[in-house]
């Protein structure tokens, strides 16, 4: 029983100046911590990187990749696009830096675009490649 409230206080001690260094740090940034960007995001030590993350929606803000024509497609289905909507989905993709994909994709999640199944699946293979060929170089 000693052991037990010797540990609850410890914690005690040690959580609660950081719960209040926390909340201090908070009003400071005006309710939010700050966000680190996410250029400096990947620390290179884990599997996946934030930084590329198709998940991951690391900032709110959209960004547009000359691709302002596809937000026709806002709210379609993944199977409701026609042969030549699938085209032009593809054409943006096919015509993009390795490095902007991920973040194109990202992109097209926060306006509400969801990509044809097909391409999505091409999406995936480019990154995983990009992914591959960064591993081999480092």
């Amino acid at each position: 029983m000693q052991v037990v409230l010797i540990i609850l206080c410890a914690l005690a001690a040690v959580g609660l100046p950081l719960y209040l260094l926390h909340k201090r740090e908070e009003r400071k940034a005006g309710g939010e911590l700050p966000i680190t960007p996410p250029e400096q995001q990947c620390c290179g030590l884990h599997l996946t990187c934030e930084k590329d993350s198709l998940l991951a929606s690391v900032s709110e803000k959209i960004e547009y990749y000359d691709d302002e024509e596809l937000d026709a497609y806002k709210g379609r289905g993944e199977e409701e696009y026609t042969e030549n909507e699938i085209e032009q989905f593809r054409d943006v993709l096919l015509t993009m830096q390795a490095e902007d994909i991920a973040g194109w994709a990202r992109s097209l999640q926060l306006r509400g675009i969801e990509l044809p199944a097909i391409v999505r699946e091409e999406l995936l293979m480019i990154v995983a490649e990009a992914r591959a060929s960064r591993a081999i170089k480092e």
